[in-house]
């Protein structure tokens, strides 16, 4: 994962793309950080809240999230309710680490993917998604910006702005 640096320094802050077996800060912490690549385009500006991880969390895994506890399970494949976030590290079960709520920020999409889509919950496999249209699973809030690979395997680049599950559709 790129490299990020905070817009807003705070000392002794834990970096973006890290993930700690000690909660370096309190749960819930929001910061602003700009992607600051060695080469290559910028992602540009974003903001991470501070999380506790959950199993089998890698880099760029959607995951719905308690605001009010920290925590985090890995958004479902059927959809869900409530907010999600995606992980900058691979935050398992038992660490801490930040996760993007707004910008630009590389998701895992194994499927290929249509720049300008709507974003959904991909059916086979648990923080994924996909562009294929399904009744409740869509991720509101979220565009897709790059076709999967983008910017490496597995992955394309989806533009958050503090997304959300669709939820029931009746």
């Amino acid at each position: 994962m790129a490299n990020y640096t905070q817009v807003e320094p705070r000392l002794a802050m834990q970096d973006i793309q890290t993930t700690d077996t000690v909660q370096n800060h309190k749960l819930g912490t929001i910061i602003k950080a700009e992607h600051t690549p060695a080469s290559g385009t910028s992602y540009g500006m974003g903001e991470f809240i501070y999380l506790k991880g959950v199993a089998n969390t890698a880099v760029g895994s959607m995951v719905d999230y308690d605001p009010y506890l920290g925590t985090t399970t890995l958004s479902p494949a059927t959809g869900g309710i409530g907010p999600v976030a995606v992980a900058m590290s691979a935050n398992v079960a038992n660490q801490y680490g930040w996760y993007c709520i707004f910008g630009v920020v590389p998701v895992k999409a194994p499927n290929a993917m249509t720049p300008g889509a709507n974003v959904y919950s991909l059916a086979a496999t648990p923080g994924s998604v996909d562009d294929a249209q399904v009744d409740g699973e869509q991720i509101l809030n979220a565009k897709v910006t790059t076709t999967t690979g983008t910017p490496s395997t597995g992955l394309a680049l989806i533009n958050i702005n503090r997304p959300l599950h669709q939820g029931q559709i009746v």
